[in-house]
C-alpha cells in the first residue's frame, strides 16, 4: 500500500508567477510531491497547469512531470486503474526524452500501485528494474528508497532472507545520512520490524515500531504516526496485551478520520476487528469487519484487476508498435495490415480470457471467504473451551497445592515453639521450610490472581478513608522488613487529612507490593519513601527508592504478566515476576492509573493515581 507522508503542505499562487519558467515549474513540481492527502485537489489542478505551461515553454520534461502528478493525484484517490495509465504513460514520455531519473520514478510509482491491488509478483518486476537502475546511477538515498520497497514486496511473498539483507544494506547505506538528517531510515526500521512480525518474533519486532512512534510523534508526520499506532496495535493483539491493543487501534482509526483516508481507515477497521476476535468479542469484530469490507472493495474489486491488466497489455502493445516502427518503410502495406488485424484478434481473445477468469475469480473469492469465516468460528469455539479447560485446571491444581503448603506452615510452628531443643542450625533450617511454605502459599494466590478474568473472589467495598494515616500504617507494618536491610522507611504527608472514597483493602494490597518491591531492590542503608499528594481531581501514591533501578528499554514490558526484568534484588530475595501485573489489574479495577519512573543506580519512583 503506498502512503504519502504530511512533509509540510505548501500551497503556492502560481497566479502570482509574473513570468513562468521551466525552473519555477521543476520546483512546483517538488512541492506538489509533498502535499498531503487532504491537498489531492490542489495536485491535480497543478498537474493541468505545469502540462499547459510546458507546453508553451516547450519544456520537454512537463509532460512526464504533468502525466507523474495526474498519477499520485488518482493513487490518492484510490482509483488504481486510472493511475496505472497514467504512471504508464509517464513512464513511456521518460524514456522517450531519455530521463533515467523521471524513468525510476515511474518504475516505483508503478511497483507500489500495484502491491496496492495485491500483485506483488508484478510490483517485483518494475522494482527489480528500478533497483538495477538505481545501483547504476549509485545515488544513496534513491538506493534506499529502491531496497526498502524491494524488501517489502519480498516478505509479502514470504521470502524473508531476501528482504532482511535489503534492508541491512539500506541500513548500512544510509545509518551516517539519517544521524546528519539528511535522509530518513524510519522506513527501513518500519519494515524490519515489520519483517521480525511475519516471522511472529514478536519481542525483535517492537523495538523498532517503538522507535518510528517516538520518531514521528516528535517530528509532526501523521502517515507515518498512523502506521507506527496500527503496528504497534497489531503486535500487542498478537502478544495478548489487549489494553494497549486498544489504545493503539482506536488512536490509529482517529488519525486516519483526521487524514480523511478510506484506505488507512479501512486497515484501521481491519486491525479493530482482529483486537476484539482475539478477545471473543465476536458481535463487535463482526461490526468492524462489515465496516472495512465496504470501504475495502469500494477502494478496490476484482473489476479493477480485470481493467489493469487490459491496460497493462496495452502498454506492452503500445512499446512493440514503438520498436517496430523503424521497421514499418522496409515492409509492404499489406503485410502491416495483416499484423495490425492479427494484434486486435489477439487483443479480443485476451480481454475476453480475461472477462472469464475475472467471473471466476470473483465467485472463488466468495466461496473461500465463506469458508474461512465458517473456519474461524469453529476455531474461536474450540479456543474457547481449551481456555476454560485451562483456568479449570490451574484453578483445581492451584487448590490441592495449598493443601501441603499450609501443612508444611503448620508442623513447621509446632517444632518452631518447641525450638528449645533444636539446635541453632536446625532452628535455621526450620525457619527456612516455614518460610518457603509461606512463599509457595502466596505464590498460588499470586497465580490465581493474575490468570482469573477478575480479582480473586474479592466483593468491591467502599468506604471513606483517611490516606494519610493509612499510609503512615503501611509504613510501620513495613519497618520490620526495611529494618533486616538498615533502610529507612518514610511516610510524606500534608498535614490535612487526605480522604479517598475506594476499597481499603484492594488499596492495601496495591501499597504492600510497591513497598515490598522498593525494599527488595535498595540497597542496605538506603532509604525509601511513601508520599501522599492531594491534586485538584484526584489523589496520587507514590513509592520513592534509591534502588538498583530499571533499564529504560525495560519499562514498557513492567507490567506484563511474568515479565523478567534485569534489575534483581540486592538480598537474595525471591521474585517471580507476578507482583506488578497484580498491581496493575488492581489500580485499573479501581478505576486508577500506574506508571513508573527509573534510572539505572539512582533508583525509581512507582506512582498511582486514584479519582476522588
Amino acid at each position: 500500500m503506498k502512503y504519502f507522508f504530511l512533509l509540510g503542505a505548501l500551497i503556492v499562487s502560481v497566479c502570482s508567477f509574473a513570468q513562468v519558467d521551466t525552473t519555477q515549474l521543476k520546483s512546483l513540481y517538488d512541492r506538489c510531491l509533498d502535499f498531503s492527502e487532504d491537498k489531492i485537489d490542489s495536485i491535480h489542478y497543478y498537474a493541468e497547469y505545469i502540462s499547459k505551461e510546458a507546453n508553451q515553454l516547450n519544456f520537454n520534461k512537463g509532460n512526464v512531470l504533468s502525466l507523474r502528478l495526474k498519477g499520485i493525484y488518482e493513487d490518492l484517490s484510490n482509483n488504481y486503474e486510472k493511475a496505472i495509465e497514467y504512471y504508464l504513460q509517464s513512464l513511456q514520455a521518460a524514456r522517450l526524452i531519455k530521463a533515467p531519473e523521471y524513468e525510476m520514478a515511474a518504475l516505483s510509482d508503478l511497483a507500489i500501485a500495484y502491491f496496492a491491488i495485491r500483485e506483488p509478483g508484478k510490483a517485483k518486476e518494475f522494482y527489480l528494474q528500478c533497483a538495477r537502475m538505481s545501483e547504476a546511477d549509485g545515488k544513496i538515498p534513491s538506493l534506499i528508497n529502491t531496497y526498502n520497497n524491494l524488501a517489502v514486496i519480498y516478505t509479502q511473498l514470504k521470502q524473508y532472507d531476501s528482504s532482511r539483507l535489503l534492508l541491512n544494506k539500506a541500513v548500512q547505506l544510509g545509518k551516517n545520512l539519517d544521524r546528519q538528517g539528511k535522509v530518513s531510515l524510519s522506513s527501513t526500521y518500519n519494515n524490519l520490524g515489520n519483517l521480525y512480525f511475519k516471522e511472529k518474533k514478536y519481542d525483535e519486532a517492537l523495538p523498532y515500531f517503538w522507535h518510528n512512534l517516538m520518531r514521528h510523534s516528535n517530528d509532526g508526520d501523521y502517515s507515518g504516526l498512523w502506521v507506527a499506532r496500527l503496528n504497534l496495535a497489531d503486535i500487542y493483539i498478537e502478544k495478548h496485551h489487549f489494553d494497549s491493543a486498544t489504545k493503539y487501534a482506536q488512536s490509529a482509526l482517529e488519525l486516519a478520520q483526521r487524514l480523511e483516508s478510506k484506505s488507512k481507515e479501512a486497515d484501521s477497521y481491519s486491525i479493530l476487528a482482529k483486537l476484539y476476535e482475539y478477545q471473543n468479542k465476536y458481535n463487535k469484530a463482526y461490526q468492524y469487519i462489515k465496516k472495512w469490507y465496504s470501504l475495502d472493495t469500494a477502494i478496490l474489486h476484482s473489476d479493477t484487476y480485470k481493467s489493469i491488466a487490459a491496460l497493462q497489455e496495452r502498454f506492452h502493445a503500445s512499446e512493440r508498435e514503438a520498436e517496430n516502427k523503424l521497421l514499418q518503410e522496409k515492409i509492404e502495406k499489406e503485410t502491416v495490415r495483416t499484423r495490425e488485424l492479427s494484434l486486435v484478434a489477439g487483443a479480443l481473445a485476451i480481454i475476453g480470457i480475461l472477462i472469464a477468469i475475472g467471473f471466476v475469480m470473483k465467485r472463488n473469492a466468495h466461496r473461500r471467504l465463506q469458508e474461512t469465516n465458517n473456519l474461524i468460528v469453529q476455531q474461536n469455539e474450540k479456543l474457547s473451551e481449551l481456555n476454560y479447560e485451562k483456568n479449570s485446571l490451574i484453578s483445581i491444581v492451584s487448590h490441592d497445592l495449598n493443601t501441603p503448603f499450609a501443612t508444611i506452615q503448620i508442623w513447621g510452628q509446632v517444632l518452631q515453639n518447641d525450638a528449645d531443643r533444636l539446635t541453632a542450625e536446625q532452628q535455621k533450617a526450620m525457619a527456612r521450610i516455614v518460610q518457603a511454605g509461606l512463599y509457595g502459599e502466596r505464590l498460588i494466590r499470586q497465580i490465581l490472581d493474575v490468570e482469573r478474568e477478575d480479582i480473586g473472589n474479592h466483593k468491591m467495598k467502599l468506604e471513606k478513608f483517611d490516606l494519610r494515616a493509612f499510609a503512615e500504617e503501611m509504613v510501620d507494618n513495613f519497618k520490620p522488613m526495611a529494618d533486616k536491610k538498615h533502610i529507612r522507611l518514610h511516610a510524606e504527608a500534608t498535614g490535612k487529612k487526605v480522604f479517598i472514597l475506594s476499597d481499603r483493602y484492594l488499596v492495601g494490597r496495591i501499597c504492600e507490593n510497591l513497598l515490598s518491591n522498593a525494599i527488595k531492590y535498595t540497597t542496605q542503608g538506603k532509604k525509601v519513601w511513601m508520599s501522599i499528594h492531594d491534586d485538584q481531581d484526584h489523589i496520587s501514591i507514590k513509592v520513592r527508592d534509591e534502588g538498583v533501578g530499571i533499564e529504560k528499554e525495560e519499562l514498557p514490558y513492567l507490567f506484563s504478566k511474568y515479565s523478567k526484568i534485569s534489575s534483581r534484588p540486592t538480598d537474595g530475595e525471591t521474585s517471580n515476576g507476578l507482583g506488578l501485573s497484580i498491581v496493575k489489574r488492581i489500580v485499573e479495577e479501581i478505576n486508577g492509573r500506574i506508571s513508573c519512573e527509573s534510572e539505572i543506580g539512582v533508583g525509581s519512583v512507582f506512582t498511582v493515581m486514584l479519582k476522588k
